[in-house]
């Protein structure tokens, strides 16, 4: 039985207004272009929501895989689990029954509600930013979201506080827009394809003055990142420059330059900010000479025994957190002959083990972490094998945001959460679309 209904009237009428509600087969839906645009609409909202709303962001992430669903479902898409998801739904599928082994009810309902990280990235890269419209309209988004970041921790920096009156944290660190000291990591996501791409045009320019301000920009964010003060940030973004030198011929003279004006702001740091010089060199350098024993290694250390003593599955989400405090695992940890002594029980408890990579293995054991990095391995293989940084330098800023953000050795925020989950599986899912539409991202640059 095939039926429109419109205010209680039934019409044989192919296209219809109004509620737009379908009866077909006996079931209710709405269509699917009104799905589609209502996705797109909470994509483009998520980059603010990521840094000041995170349940919010949760629930639009949620909302799109929902979405999705029903669009695969509706147009009878039977194969977009094909690729580097199967290698997803397997790690998920460790994470389940890790979980169902070792953890409690709630544990096992939050390794259900994983899968909405995989299924929204998935979203993303085969129906919300499949065409090249939508993808600018985010890149616009993330654009501003990068400026007002960048914009309030120079305003803290030269007023001493942001637009909601908060002052530097106690270490020195510059928040900017945030109460604590959040503004590094979060221009971390952003500013690679929200203001970095702008160099990358300009520097393509036939005009030098064009070219020179591409040079100026890559050492003002240079410049900013330090300044923030925070010590894993300032790290990687050093990494992303360095990765677009080795991907982007043209910028390694310009990368070089950022390299020079970044040693003259650490050197000139004491007198610039001795706060943020104090945790960025002297803390860190401390901290370097006895990792073992800092409050990271420790928790290294923790987490290495875990897998340890079950290395297959690990021991299930939130395993971590509700294990680390138990004596069967405050012991050393033997790895490659060397050993890593444990200092205690409190020293080496944590909510998160502070690295993805550790964070997937205590989760889903030895088993899961290989099928994560497969599926990493083909998401950073998509993205290389795509790169066309002339035509379209968008794509080449979501490749190195994705081999910043998983880079393995960094310590991190917990990986399933909104927030973390939530910048990796965007930038991840914006990437691959825009690997598989390079013409489409070609297009929109000459129109920029």
């Amino acid at each position: 039985m095939r039926a429109r209904l419109y205010g209680g009237l039934r019409t044989g009428k192919r296209r219809y207004v109004g509620m737009m509600v379908d009866k077909v087969g006996g079931r209710l839906g709405v269509p699917d272009g009104v799905m589609r645009g209502i996705a797109v609409a909470m994509t483009l909202m998520l980059p603010f929501f990521l840094l000041r709303g995170r349940a919010i962001s949760d629930g639009f992430m949620t909302g799109i895989a929902v979405l999705f669903l029903l669009h695969c479902v509706r147009v009878r898409d039977r194969g977009w689990w094909r690729g580097w998801p199967v290698f997803a739904l397997a790690f998920w599928g460790c994470a389940i029954l890790s979980s169902v082994m070792h953890g409690t009810g709630h544990a096992v309902a939050e390794a259900f509600v994983l899968g909405r990280f995989l299924l929204f990235c998935v979203a993303l890269e085969r129906w919300v930013l499949r065409d090249g419209a939508a993808r600018r309209w985010l890149g616009g988004a993330v654009t501003l979201a990068a400026l007002w970041l960048v914009v309030e921790c120079w305003q803290q920096y030269l007023l001493g506080t942001n637009l909601w009156g908060y002052p530097r944290w106690v270490d020195g660190a510059l928040t900017g827009p945030f109460y604590k000291p959040r503004a590094g990591a979060a221009l971390l996501m952003v500013v690679f394809p929200g203001l970095m791409v702008f160099a990358v045009r300009w520097l393509e320019a036939p005009a030098w003055r064009t070219r020179l301000a591409g040079v100026g920009l890559i050492m003002f964010l240079t410049l900013t990142m330090i300044l923030i003060g925070q010590r894993m940030p300032a790290l990687l973004f050093g990494l992303g420059l360095v990765v677009m030198a080795v991907l982007i011929r043209r910028l390694r003279w310009p990368v070089l330059a950022a390299g020079l004006v970044g040693a003259v702001g650490l050197a000139l740091l004491p007198v610039l900010s001795p706060p943020a010089y104090a945790k960025l060199v002297v803390r860190f350098m401390d901290q370097m000479q006895h990792f073992s024993d800092s409050a990271y290694g420790q928790i290294y250390i923790r987490a290495g025994v875990m897998l340890e003593d079950h290395p297959w599955l690990g021991v299930g989400v939130d395993g971590f957190r509700n294990a680390c405090a138990d004596p069967v695992y405050v012991r050393d940890l033997v790895l490659f002959g060397r050993t890593f002594a444990s200092r205690g029980v409190a020293v080496g408890c944590n909510i998160h083990p502070h690295n993805i990579y550790l964070d997937v293995a205590t989760t889903a054991g030895l088993v899961g972490l290989g099928c994560f990095l497969a599926m990493v391995a083909c998401w950073l293989w998509r993205m290389i094998r795509a790169l066309s940084p002339v035509q379209a330098p968008q794509q080449a800023m979501l490749c190195v945001t994705a081999c910043v953000m998983l880079w393995p050795l960094a310590s991190s925020s917990a990986l399933f959460t909104a927030r973390t989950a939530g910048w990796i599986f965007l930038m991840v899912g914006w990437g691959l679309a825009a690997s598989a539409d390079i013409a489409g991202e070609s297009r929109g640059d000459r129109r920029s």
